[in-house]
Formats: C-alpha cells, structure tokens, sequence
C-alpha cells in the first residue's frame, strides 16, 4: 500500500522539487498539492493522508498554527527556509524538519525517518498481548519517541487529559498521545474497567468502592453516574474487594 502525501508550500517552486522528490520514490504518491492552510484543510476531508510535507510561512495563518488547529493530524515533514522554527516543529511531534533547499539525499533522511516513526507507533497501537491474569502480558506505549513496554499487572489505573492519558503503575506515572477509547480497546476486558470519561482502573487493584468512588493505593477515583450500572455490576461479580 502506498504512503499518501500531501505536499503545503505557498511557492510553486518548491512545490515543484518536492514533487520531483516524491515521485523517485515508488511507495509513494501525492493525494494533492496546496498552496496555504485553507486548502490543505479541504484535502484533509477529502482524502486519506498518511505524510503531510508542509512549508510554515504561507498566507493566512502559519503551518505550525495549522497544525494546532488538528485534532488528529497526520505524520508530518516540516519543509522551510527558517532554522528558528525548528522548537515548535518538535514540541508538535513532527516526523522531521526540513531546511530549504532540500535535497533528495536529506528528503530520504527524512523518509527514513517516517518509517521508523510509523512502526513504532504500529508497535504501541497494539492491544495486550494477553490477559490480565497473565503476570508476562504487557502493552507498549509512546512516550517522548521513545517506545515503553508495560506490565499490565503493574498498571493501577489510567487517566484522560484531553489528547493524552496518564498511566499510573506501582512505581511511575507514563504519559502517551492517545485516546482514551483507544487506551481502553488496548487493555484486557478481564482486567480493567472504564469507571468515567476520564478512568480506566485495573480490578486487581482495587482496594474498596462505594456507589460512588473506587479506591486503588493512594487515590480515591469517582465513578461516573453513566457507568455506574455496569461498573458495580462487575465489582460486585469479581468478589474480589470489599465495600468502602
């Protein structure tokens, strides 16, 4: 399957040499070309796009105040002719930053680079490799560009902060970019439960519960009124923890 780029310059020019670039490689294609932000955002809901390559001063707003704007945006390789925006670029978890005029030998750099990206986040994607009760069943996570693998059963519980969650194991606190939902489809069914929006609790670790909160070691996390049915309905079949 082919990577889908999306090539953003406001510069017809390099438009042109990024194009040529993309084209050597055979793994590759351009979904579309644009030449400032709106456009690009057009092509985001038109197309599937895996590689955004995008240039920083174009009219209307920036590439990196575009970038913010995306909830969920794709990989991206930042190309520009200005050195100082290389901070923002990383604090936004950009694949690569790209000075102009680029070549095909840094372009490649560059690619390389979104592949070894791509697999790491294809390795911290994937669900629990078993079950909770397993004591060798663990997750990967990304955190940093660094990918940690967890054991499941040292994980007490999970909380949501907007794009990211925290995880709280016995002994450190690990904070990825993800989703709550897509944390929760990683962990085991038979090991943790979603007691709010924003927790996701391992039932091992349980100390008590009441209608209303559950307590893991040091912390005392609220069920949420629209999980409360399920959530006592587990605890109460797990027989496994006391009521506080």
């Amino acid at each position: 399957m082919k990577t889908k780029c999306l090539v953003i310059d406001d510069e017809p020019l390099a438009r042109d040499l990024m194009r040529s670039h993309i084209e050597k490689l055979e793994n590759f294609e351009i979904v579309e070309e644009c030449s400032d932000a709106m456009k690009a955002l057009n092509a985001l809901q038109k197309h599937s796009v895996d590689l955004m390559f995008m240039d920083i001063q174009m009219p209307q707003i920036t590439g990196i105040e575009f970038l913010k704007t995306l909830k969920h945006p794709p990989k991206v390789i930042i190309t520009t002719a200005y050195r100082e925006y290389a901070l923002d670029g990383f604090e936004l978890d950009v694949v690569d930053y790209l000075l102009k005029p680029i070549t095909f030998e840094r372009f490649l750099k560059s690619v390389n680079k979104y592949y070894q990206v791509s697999q790491e986040d294809l390795i911290a994607d994937q669900p629990a490799n078993a079950t909770v009760q397993n004591e060798e069943a663990f997750i990967y996570v990304k955190e940093n560009k660094k990918v940690i693998k967890i054991h499941l059963n040292e994980i007490m519980y999970v909380e949501g902060l907007s794009e990211y969650v925290q995880i709280y194991t016995d002994s450190k606190k690990i904070i990825t970019k993800t989703s709550m939902t897509n944390m929760e489809e990683k962990l085991p069914d038979s090991g943790f439960i979603r007691i709010h929006k924003s927790y996701i609790v391992s039932v091992q670790k349980i100390e008590a519960f009441t209608s209303s909160s559950i307590e893991v070691p040091g912390k005392e996390l609220p069920i949420g009124r629209s999980y409360k049915n399920s959530v006592l309905e587990v605890l109460h079949s797990q027989g496994n923890v006391q009521v506080g």
